[in-house]
């Protein structure tokens, strides 16, 4: 162990394991997590060569070894709780995409949750076997988002009881789903339902891509991968283009909408039915928004921790770049942020379970509020994600350059979240959509609920009306203050759409020309939510110790957001010059509180050396010796002289 680290530890004020506990959800999750890691990490089926030193070709190739290694691990086991698949497939590819990710997190959820009883006899217990490998074939080359936008046909012929599905247009190809390139033989396909004469939007059709057993492409069916991305590197991202491709009436999936026989159309209870897989994803990927964050600044911080560098006082030894105030106040409000997205994704988790279940039994009342918010929340937290990654590797000085440390890895396998499952700008203005017509319903007389239920009992306040009483160093206080501050930019584009309204404009130009406002509302919106969160979450936690280190997260959280949008405070009248100046002050004293438990809370994240595969980020913070090592292992030291010398640097010396 480096005595730095060491030590780091022993300053420590609260008990990690009883903060682990409760980041994992209880002490049994966490006992049970590390069961599963352990089978994991310790089966040698398992062992890879370092993704870092393959061709893509060989990543791929490993990425679906291990793949199918899990899957039969996973029957030998007989794991089939949710949780701990997850929890099993987060330690085989250390939370890096891999080809299998669509059919695990989107083919199989979408069968679960949109197909009839006969349907899933006929295809989900194929899927959960891997006879058939599913994708979620929705993007296209030409659209994305924008979903009313995308091209490809399904046509239904009542004289063959078949769909026949194409790609009209070279837009209209399908372009992005993982696993589509080479892996999957099935494809779930969002395509334009046409019936009767008919246009009635998207649906989903389970359309066979390969032959099962010689895995060569069907007819009609032109399939391949898309080539190299900015990261992904082992996942086969692919197109696929329909040309007259017929399927059978029962491969639509029609738990709810319906296409009779004779081609009648029945619509579904609620149009947003259709999308229920991209709202599951977007719900999973605030948690993932949380784990990159983790992982990041648990690198970036142990690191900082062993790293000794320049001088506070001549003459006296280099000091740890941790006690610099500069580098805590890069890092200590990332740490901040991770706690916080973690219990957001906790609660989208359980909000997203609890109205399935009521969607389940047919109440579909909470659907509109869990589509606005899993959109904007993805779109904040995968913003904000996206951002701190790369503040975690500049502190790590030219070290954090090097894939050795894992954050180049982490930012270019993260930074896609930003754009699928919906563009985050587009994302914030659907969320927008639902706090405008929320508003309009409390400016009625309307009683809210949930998340924007402060539109019915707080009124924006108006900036003649005086600064409120402010406590910085009270969270209840500060909750109220971004509430505030989401009321009124609430307030501000509906007042900017109205007055474009007033111009004549159209609802649509009038829409566009406040777009800026409208995203600033929902970005409003979605800060207030993770603070009210992390506030009520310190409600459930029991030890005192916990509870108090816990605290000085919220409030550096809540604190640095109001520093970095000041001008919403301000503006706004909900904050003064002078508390603009105490709160900045207060930010470094929150510095000095959290500097000796800096390493404990990035302990508390349980991040396994083996899955975090940082050799900055080691636990035991022996960092130089497993560097040098880790730049021994590239390839080009295999030779102590390249070929490179001798077929074009040597011949070089007789033309001399």
């Amino acid at each position: 162990m480096n005595p730095d680290i060491v030590k780091e530890r022993q300053n420590a004020t609260f008990n990690v394991e009883k903060l682990t506990n409760i980041l994992d959800g209880s002490t049994e999750k966490t006992r049970r997590r590390r069961e599963i890691e352990s089978m994991v990490l310790n089966d040698p089926d398992f062992q890879e060569q370092d993704p870092n030193f393959l061709s893509r070709s060989e990543r791929y190739d490993q990425a679906v070894r291990k793949s199918a290694q899990m899957i039969l691990k996973l029957r030998e086991f007989g794991i089939s709780d949710p949780d701990e698949i997850y929890y099993y497939k987060n330690c085989v590819h250390p939370d890096r995409p891999e080809p299998l990710d669509l059919h695990l997190g989107m083919f199989l959820p979408t069968l679960l949750n949109q197909a009839t009883p006969e349907q899933m006899d006929r295809f989900f217990t194929p899927a959960w076997n891997l006879q058939i490998i599913g994708t979620y074939a929705q993007t296209e080359m030409g659209h994305g988002t924008h979903l009313r936008g995308l091209e490809t046909t399904a046509t239904f012929d009542p004289a063959t009881q078949e769909f026949v599905l194409n790609s009209p247009t070279i837009s209209s190809i399908k372009w992005w789903p993982g696993g589509l390139g080479k892996t999957s033989n099935h494809a779930i396909v969002l395509a334009q339902l046409h019936t009767q004469g008919n246009c009635h939007g998207l649906h989903a059709f389970i359309v066979p891509i390969r032959d099962m057993d010689t895995h060569v492409p069907l007819p009609g069916i032109v399939v391949g991968d898309i080539g190299p991305k900015f990261g992904f590197s082992e996942v086969d991202n692919g197109f696929l283009k329909l040309e007259n491709v017929r399927i059978p009436l029962d491969n639509m999936l029609m738990k709810y909408a319906k296409v009779e026989p004779d081609g009648t159309y029945v619509k579904p209870p609620s149009a947003k039915l259709t999308y229920g897989t991209m709202v599951f994803i977007r719900s999973m990927i605030v948690g993932q928004s949380a784990l990159a964050l983790a992982k990041s600044c648990t690198i970036a911080i142990r690191y900082s921790a062993v790293r000794h560098q320049s001088e506070l006082k001549p003459g006296e030894p280099e000091p740890q770049i941790l006690n610099f105030q500069t580098q805590q106040h890069k890092l200590f409000p990332v740490l901040a942020t991770a706690y916080a997205f973690t219990f957001v994704g906790q609660y989208m988790k359980q909000t997203y379970n609890r109205i399935s279940g009521d969607i389940h039994a047919g109440d579909y009342s909470g659907l509109p509020e869990l589509h606005a918010l899993s959109a904007g929340l993805k779109a904040f937290t995968t913003w904000a994600a996206n951002g701190a990654i790369e503040v975690c590797r500049m502190s790590c000085g030219g070290h954090g350059y090097s894939r050795s440390s894992a954050l180049p890895d982490i930012y270019v396998e993260f930074t896609p979240t930003c754009t699928y499952e919906g563009e985050n700008t587009v994302m914030m203005l659907q969320t927008a959509r639902y706090l405008l017509k929320s508003y309009s319903q409390a400016r009625g007389g309307q009683q809210l609920q949930g998340s924007v239920s402060y539109l019915s009992r707080l009124q924006p306040q108006p900036v003649s009306a005086g600064v409120p009483p402010l406590n910085i160093q009270d969270l209840a206080s500060l909750v109220q203050v971004y509430q505030l501050r989401a009321a009124n930019l609430v307030e501000l584009a509906a007042t900017s759409i109205q007055q474009e309204l007033q111009l004549r404009r159209s609802q649509e130009d009038a829409w566009n020309s406040s777009a800026i406002d409208l995203v600033r509302a929902s970005d409003a919106h979605c800060h207030y939510v993770v603070v009210k969160l992390f506030a009520d979450k310190l409600r459930q936690v029991e030890d005192p110790a916990v509870t108090s280190v816990l605290s000085t997260l919220a409030l550096l959280y809540s604190l640095h957001g109001i520093a970095s949008n000041s001008g919403d405070f301000l503006k706004a009248g909900l904050l003064s010059v002078p508390q603009a100046l105490q709160v900045s002050a207060h930010i470094k004293e929150l510095l000095i509180q959290l500097r000796p438990n800096a390493v404990a809370l990035v302990d508390a994240f349980d991040l396994n050396d083996k899955r975090l595969n940082s050799v900055l980020g080691r636990y035991d913070g022996n960092v130089y010796e497993h560097l040098f090592e880790w730049a021994r292992h590239s390839p080009l030291n295999a030779s102590e002289v390249h070929e490179s010398f001798h077929k074009y640097l040597k011949p070089l010396r007789s033309k001399l």
